[in-house]
């Protein structure tokens, strides 16, 4: 892709916009970017250009520079139906996200993994089986360093793992990952897109421009994944928890079995310190990924088998009085916080924040089976408790500290304190980790 004197626009200054104005810079290219926050917002992004000739537009987007460009780069938080972006494309300007410029420049095989839960832990997990077993390995996208990042640095690696959201596939082109994975899909970004199927169509991108000699892993136990795994061209590598499968990696009487092309693999799930239902269908996934391109087994396994919970998710923080207390912070989402109250039961669960739209009905069942109480705060509580207050006790906090003080005194021992909140974080709080940090505080301070 020649870049040298071309017009780029590319829109949006968080960390992913800023590491692809610096390389299409480095490549010769006369850069604009454009970001509707002003000078003194943008202080740190702009220091990390102060070396790059790039021409900025700060505090405002003008419709020429968007209609004018030769490419459009598109940071993952700038929406699709952005007016100017619509006006860039009736344009018939090329528009791209940072993974298919990135792409575009990256020979290694490419591991891209997305689904609504669990791709952070997978894709680390997936980039450490490769490590174990000796490739030269860049593990990014989502987590950690854009991709843009890794062309910029010229590294010479083997193999690539990407963590991709439905926001990064939404201006991709040629982006085709050698092995692409789909963990689950349930209801989220309900904020962003006018339809869960939208969502959904975002999602599935990841494997539009897949051949034949390409992989597609997918859950073989979440229904909608598999009917809309029945159409791609990738050669099908499912995994499930529920299920004997003669083809892809399955569980059955506490060993994980690997079947690919007539050969057998088996590991021992009881030697696996990474706990949880939600977990073993993300080691199955990362196991496939690293099978599929070249791994060993043993090493592979020995990589599983040794790695620990991310922080953030279901993370054990203290026993007080016989109770043992979790957060599970990053769990945004209704299908995340489902697969953790599959985890425990004589659950307290602390719930709630900022409301992305979605329905919280899924977690019906789970609530009445499992939750003796529920808790919840933030802006989402009095339609949380709307779908799911009448089934268990219900109560409301006007801060997280109370919420946790409340489960305290509420919860009987042997029981099980969960924050899993279903919701973002942003009405009380920076972030998911604030979140996270402040839980804690209040556990360590009971």
């Amino acid at each position: 892709m020649e870049l040298s004197n071309k017009n780029i626009l590319v829109v949006g200054l968080a960390k992913t916009g800023v590491a692809c104005a610096r390389f299409l810079a480095a490549r010769g290219a006369r850069v604009t970017v454009t970001d509707m926050r002003d000078e003194a917002a943008l202080a740190t992004q702009l220091a990390e250009l102060a070396a790059c000739d790039i021409r900025k537009v700060l505090g405002r987007h003008d419709e020429r520079d968007f209609t004018g460009a030769d490419l459009v780069v598109v940071s993952p938080g700038v929406p699709q139906d952005h007016p100017l972006l619509v006006k860039a494309a009736a344009a018939d300007r090329e528009i791209v996200s940072e993974i298919e410029l990135a792409a575009r420049f990256i020979d290694a095989p490419l591991v891209a993994i997305t689904g609504t839960n669990g791709k952070t832990t997978t894709t680390t997990l997936a980039g450490e089986i490769f490590k174990a077993n000796g490739y030269r390995t860049f593990v990014g996208g989502n987590i950690g360093n854009p991709l843009i990042e890794l062309v910029e640095s010229g590294e010479a690696v083997d193999r690539v793992v990407a963590e991709i959201s439905s926001f990064q596939l939404e201006w991709i082109g040629t982006f085709r990952p050698r092995v692409a994975a789909l963990l689950n899909l349930s209801e989220d970004h309900l904020d962003r897109y006018a339809t869960y199927q939208e969502y959904i169509d975002a999602k599935l991108r990841i494997f539009e421009n897949q051949e034949a000699t390409d992989f597609a892993v997918v859950n073989r136990d979440d229904a909608l994944v598999w009917r809309y795994a029945q159409g791609l061209r990738a050669h099908l590598f499912p995994f499930s928890r529920r299920q004997e499968l003669t083809e892809g990696i399955f569980h059955r009487d506490g060993v994980i079995v690997c079947r690919h092309n007539g050969r057998e693999e088996r590991f021992p799930a009881g030697d696996i310190r990474l706990q949880g239902v939600h977990n073993l269908e993300n080691i199955m996934a990362a196991l496939a990924c690293g099978l599929l391109l070249g791994c060993r087994p043993d090493d592979s396994f020995r990589a599983v088998s040794g790695f620990g919970a991310l922080h953030h998710r279901m993370e054990f923080v203290a026993e007080k009085n016989g109770v043992r207390y979790y957060e599970d912070s990053k769990a945004t989402n209704v299908g995340s916080v489902e697969k953790a109250l599959e985890s425990f039961d004589t659950i307290t669960l602390i719930a709630g924040g900022k409301d992305k739209g979605g329905s919280y009905a899924p977690l019906a069942p789970l609530v009445r089976e499992r939750v003796r109480h529920l808790v919840l705060i933030g802006e989402a509580a009095g339609r949380m408790q709307a779908e799911l207050g009448a089934l268990t006790d219900t109560r409301l906090a006007a801060t997280l500290e109370e919420a946790v003080a409340l489960a305290a005194r509420i919860t009987e021992p042997g029981g099980t304190v969960l924050m899993s909140p279903a919701c973002s974080s942003f009405d009380m709080f920076s972030g998911y980790e604030e979140r996270a940090q402040r839980y804690i505080a209040a556990v360590q301070a009971l």
